[in-house]
């Protein structure tokens, strides 16, 4: 009986197969979806990049689930649906190669929920057409770029990062001073700024040694630091001694009643002073300003001169004190006008209107 003669492969039919086989070996996580968002192809790498294997996600649409928790579109799903549109609303860096036909590429941070563990992605998808232009395929290939990402952040943490308090520094208190005055110019709602100055600090310095005064520091930038709650609060070390918080959409009197607790949270840790001329303890001066700046408000100088007056003040009303630019002619009245160095600061602040 003669044996029936084997089809001759068609030379399509051997490029897919070959093409397949080594999409499956590429050292490059790559999966491939079909129109319809199933998955057809899910390689060795993908599987060791994202610990699901290949088994779970062939022929479902359930790719999604090796990256994210809850349901999302892959980079993959948003070619196959041509949603450009979409890239901001799920990535933090993307680019659109091309309208409808050259695909999309990406960055993010996937939460891998096989893993246990946050992996920053580096994502292209780009489509696969037939011959008359109609979908057949859309391949996604991914790069794990964490280290690279996490030292970026701990390179841009460290450049707006003050390396004694930890506080933010002045670099990052003048990029958020901006950003938030602009804000604050939009919304038309109070902007508020404390500058938190330590009483007598070169007298403690000669007193008890740099290294005592690197801890006073520490400590009192952890006080002002916990008063900066809310998201778009900025605690800073502004220069030496002095500190400075951003308080956005907030009057004089609550960021008054904040530069309060500040002041009274550092006389509550007793930090021993008893230099000659100063206290038994470190104290704090702080100057607070709030203003909700107009079009003619070009730049937060009026904001950052109206709190160096008020803490000018405090300094010269005799320390220990929290003084409001709003009622910086209060104070005076009620201090001692015969004082030389009262009497200099009511004009300093008189003669800027």
């Amino acid at each position: 009986m003669a044996k029936p003669r084997k089809t001759p492969a068609k030379a399509g039919d051997v490029a897919d197969s070959y093409a397949v086989r080594l999409m499956q070996h590429l050292v490059v996580p790559t999966f491939v979806i079909d129109p319809k968002r199933r998955v057809v192809i899910w390689n060795r790498a993908c599987e060791r990049l994202t610990g699901v294997p290949a088994a779970e996600v062939i022929g479902t649409t359930k790719h999604w689930q090796a990256f994210y928790e809850t349901r999302r579109p892959c980079l993959a799903d948003l070619v196959a649906l041509d949603r450009p549109e979409q890239l901001p609303e799920f990535y933090s860096e993307y680019a659109a190669r091309g309208h409808n036909g050259l695909g999309f590429s990406a960055e993010n941070w996937c939460v891998m929920p096989k893993l246990g563990s946050q992996l920053y992605l580096a994502i292209d998808a780009g489509p696969i057409h037939d011959e008359a232009g109609h979908l057949i395929a859309v391949v996604e290939t991914l790069r794990d770029l964490t280290d690279q990402k996490r030292a970026e952040m701990a390179l841009k943490e460290l450049a707006t990062k003050d390396g004694l308090t930890g506080l933010s520094n002045r670099r990052a208190f003048d990029q958020m001073l901006m950003s938030e005055w602009a804000r604050a110019q939009r919304t038309q709602k109070p902007m508020a700024l404390l500058f938190v100055d330590v009483d007598h600090f070169k007298l403690f310095n000669d007193r008890h040694g740099h290294q005592s005064g690197d801890e006073c520091l520490r400590a009192v930038a952890d006080v002002v630091s916990r008063h900066a709650v809310r998201p778009l609060d900025l605690a800073s070390r502004y220069g030496g001694e002095e500190f400075a918080l951003i308080l956005p959409d907030m009057d004089c009197d609550a960021a008054c009643a904040i530069a309060e607790e500040i002041r009274g949270a550092v006389m509550a840790l007793r930090i021993a002073h008893g230099a000659a001329g100063a206290g038994d303890h470190v104290t704090l001066s702080v100057g607070v300003a709030s203003h909700i700046p107009t079009e003619a408000d070009g730049s937060p100088d009026r904001l950052l001169g109206a709190a160096d007056e008020a803490l000018y003040a405090a300094k010269r009303l005799g320390r220990n004190r929290v003084i409001c630019s709003e009622r910086l002619l209060a104070e005076f009245a009620r201090a001692d006008r015969g004082s030389p160095g009262i009497q200099v600061a009511a004009n300093r602040r008189s003669s800027r209107g």
